[in-house]
């Protein structure tokens, strides 16, 4: 869908429902996801200011008639079924629900009970993990990122593997332990090799790190033997969330010759409760990088593929002491979404409604844009300092890490609310 043509985006529409200064939520976002309150089961719902709009309340009252949505489709635990209608299906209800909240309509707002029960204190919510994950896919898609842990851990001269810049390097995570922000995450065991041992020891990790990543989902099913082009990606993903693939860094590195990440990532990951739509993105597309050499033709695209995204970090102590430690942005991505499904499925892959494909860690060019600890301080060789003195080389037992994102322009800033987790001792 062409961003001129979708009314929702415009950035002079003004709500009824009060939305503050710097809320990641105006009536241009309309983010989905899943809540429930004292009185409700999980729902679906959508965000505007500070309110959740409850769509079980708008489909059975009428609200949303004439767009075809199946009885309950609402009503259900996860958004899959929902996404399973496809992109455009969910771009018409996010024009529909815009309608309803224009300052100039009055069908809801002249309506005080209708209003009342639709529209919910976000204080009064717990929101949920928004999708059953079929499967989950991470890649390591900034060139930054990338040349950092090669020129760590390899040759600085020739930090990038000869295939890097050939295709989207990925692997296959573990789906069921992606959990939603403010759910806790224990310290993971496993073997270390250390320094100045000859074997290995069994340890709760000592490197335990946070990756700065954004997700897509998907709202397809595909067919084994089939793929998907880079021209028809994006009709196969809903939207995105902000996404901490959290990481065991001593376990990883003991771990990952020859298969690849295991036990060092897959005792969790965070996901952003809101699933922000590609249609609301649509005013923040940008270039990415010159893609040199040049990629094969099912890897080739045209147009803006990229994203303006900020993004930022902050570890909290147990003592609450705040620092802000990565200021990044999504748009330094060198490999896209598009080209990231593109790759997935070139060689028959299916594809699942609720699909999780995270971007990998997204590092910029300077220092205070890298996406990991295990960059910012350079493997632990350069530790940082707190206001209060403490120092941190890696993530300790009661420290939270917080990450929030959002694109701005004209005026209008779309918003993916918090990424949030806190560690806990290894159980």
């Amino acid at each position: 869908m062409k961003k001129d043509s979708i009314i929702a985006n415009n950035p002079k529409l003004k709500s009824w429902v009060e939305v503050s200064i710097g809320s990641d939520f105006p009536i241009q976002n309309l983010p989905f996801g899943i809540f429930k309150t004292k009185f409700l089961s999980p729902v679906a719902g959508v965000a505007i200011g500070n309110f959740v709009i409850d769509l079980v309340y708008l489909h059975e009252n009428g609200y949303l008639d004439g767009l075809g949505l199946p009885a309950g489709i609402f009503n259900k635990k996860y958004l899959n079924d929902f996404l399973a209608l496809g992109r455009k299906k969910g771009g018409e209800v996010r024009e529909r629900i815009s309608e309803l909240m224009r300052h100039d309509n009055d069908e809801l707002k002249q309506n005080v009970a209708a209003r009342e029960l639709a529209l919910i204190p976000m204080r009064e919510v717990q929101l949920l993990m928004p999708i059953r994950v079929p499967n989950y896919t991470d890649f390591y898609s900034s060139e930054e990122h990338a040349t950092n842990v090669g020129s760590m851990f390899r040759d600085p001269k020739n930090a990038l593997l000869p295939n890097w810049k050939h295709i989207p390097v990925g692997y296959h995570g573990r789906a069921s332990s992606i959990v939603v922000s403010g759910t806790p995450i224990y310290r993971p065991k496993g073997q270390l090799k250390l320094a100045d041992t000859e074997q290995p020891i069994f340890s709760p990790s000592r490197k335990l790190d946070f990756e700065l990543e954004v997700a897509f989902i998907t709202c397809v099913e595909t067919k084994l033997g089939t793929s998907i082009s880079t021209s028809n990606a994006e009709d196969a993903i809903f939207g995105a969330v902000l996404f901490n693939d959290w990481s065991a860094r001593d376990i990883q590195q003991w771990e990952y010759v020859p298969l690849g990440p295991f036990l060092g990532k897959n005792f969790g990951s965070t996901i952003s409760p809101w699933i922000v739509t590609l249609d609301a993105l649509e005013p923040f597309r940008v270039e990415g990088p010159l893609q040199a050499p040049r990629v094969l033709p099912y890897l080739a695209y045209n147009g803006s593929k990229n994203f303006d995204l900020n993004l930022e970090v902050s570890l909290i102590t147990s003592q609450e002491q705040q620092l802000v430690v990565c200021q990044s942005n999504f748009k330094y991505m060198y490999w896209n979404m598009n080209q990231q499904l593109a790759h997935q499925t070139v060689n028959g892959c299916n594809v699942q409604v609720g699909d999780v494909y995270a971007s990998g860690t997204i590092s910029g060019p300077s220092p205070d844009s890298y996406g990991s600890l295990l960059e910012l301080t350079w493997n632990g060789q350069r530790p940082f300092t707190l206001n209060d003195g403490t120092v941190r080389t890696f993530i300790e037992d009661g420290d939270t890490i917080l990450m929030k994102g959002y694109a701005e322009k004209e005026g209008v800033r779309i918003g993916f609310g918090e990424c949030k987790g806190k560690i806990w001792p290894a159980l």
